[in-house]
């Protein structure tokens, strides 16, 4: 029995994995994908409550949410004569609000890669129900090829799969001479990525992603393109409330201004208004972008140090630097499951599963608010759950 014990423990030091517990443990064991975790520091007693208890259209309620609204626009470098607002339920209300309301022009490329692009994909086909709908996807790890989309088309594509750890590159493959619109899902890539503004007709993202912030809240981003559609186009279809942003043929410009559709949470406000301070006090979105590739760094050495353990993009240059995704080997789905859960039994990492309709893997979030010195301190914990469950 001795012998058998010590063969196990060669064969893990080979394989590149712990047999016992390492003995330091992340400070912040929160790596979920959204709502991720707040930012290092973080107190809700230092936010602004002045805005509590009072109406969003007074006039401290107004002014709060058309700062953040210029403060988002001013760090996010989103050209001058672009229109930013907040809108309802999230990335998802923001991304259906301008597919409900601007599609149906034209012809439609439906580009995507991960769960979330499919979904906007369903919505276009069979819930809207669009003429000329075109799919162009690939499998989870791949990105799809661009070169099929038109641009005399409206093109609907995710920045950053969220749920496969897949991100654009770059975005050269957007004509500068096209006619159609391109709808650009950035919630796990704003404040995280350079986007390429001239590229992006109507972007959307959420606050709970990347800047750790409260859920609820979107924030639509419109081109002065996109602008004319909605003034040149009304869709054949009723509209809900919160999705109507154009008044007797005209954008609603005070939408964009702080007057939102509907009663937004002005404490989720406040908490989005010091994160937004935040990211000025680290340099910006230079410095939130550089936080995260350092953190993508962490993982990166521990894939080339580690053999069982993989990234699900297949090409490095569209590796996400937020929602990073890995596949490993020899364990199926019931053993990935065992180690996360030994991982948030011993409270060092919580909800680092992969996104339900992924290949069985991991999914650690690596946006600005985490610290790599987490992401160290996590790898040798890691390494153990793997061995625990090989065993």
């Amino acid at each position: 029995m001795a012998f058998r014990t010590v063969r196990v423990s060669q064969f893990a030091l080979r394989r590149g994995f712990s047999t016992a517990k390492p003995a330091e443990r992340p400070a912040c064991p929160n790596f979920s994908s959204g709502p991720c975790t707040k930012r290092p520091g973080y107190d809700i007693a230092a936010l602004d409550q002045s805005v509590l208890g009072r109406s969003h259209r007074s006039k401290v309620g107004k002014s709060m949410l058309k700062q953040v609204i210029v403060d988002t626009k001013r760090i996010l470098g989103i050209p001058e004569d672009y229109l930013v607002g907040i809108v309802p339920a999230s990335d998802t209300g923001a991304y259906e609000m301008a597919m409900w309301s601007m599609l149906g022009e034209r012809p439609v490329d439906m580009c995507y890669w991960e769960s979330f692009g499919k979904g906007w994909f369903g919505d276009a086909a069979s819930h809207l129900q669009l003429e000329g709908v075109t799919e162009i996807s690939a499998e989870y790890g791949d990105l799809p090829d661009f070169s099929k989309t038109n641009p005399d088309h409206d093109i609907c594509f995710t920045w950053n799969g969220t749920t496969s750890g897949v991100k654009l590159p770059n975005a050269d493959w957007i004509s500068d001479d096209r006619t159609g619109l391109t709808f650009n899902d950035a919630t796990s890539a704003a404040f995280a990525m350079d986007i390429e503004w001239n590229k992006a007709d109507v972007t959307t993202y959420s606050w709970q992603k990347v800047l750790g912030g409260e859920g609820g809240h979107g924030m639509l981003i419109l081109s002065p393109r996109a602008v004319e559609r909605l003034e040149s186009y009304t869709p054949p279809r009723p509209l809900p409330k919160i999705f109507r942003m154009v008044k007797k043929g005209k954008v609603d410009r005070s939408i964009f201004e702080g007057s939102t559709i509907n009663t937004p949470s002005m404490m989720c406000v406040a908490d989005y208004a010091d994160a937004l301070a935040w990211t000025e006090s680290i340099g910006g979105l230079e410095g939130v972008i550089a936080k995260s590739e350092a953190n993508l760094k962490v993982m990166e050495d521990m894939v080339d140090s580690t053999p069982w353990i993989h990234f699900l993009a297949n090409d490095a240059a569209t590796r996400s630097n937020t929602s990073v995704c890995f596949k490993l080997d020899g364990v199926d789905g019931a053993q990935v499951k065992k180690m996360e859960n030994l991982l948030s039994d011993e409270g060092v990492a919580y909800d680092i599963n992969s996104y339900k309709d992924a290949p069985p893997g991991l999914r650690i979030w690596c946006g600005a608010t985490v610290e790599a010195s987490d992401l160290e301190a996590l790898v040798p914990w890691l390494k153990w759950a793997y061995n625990e469950v090989q065993n």
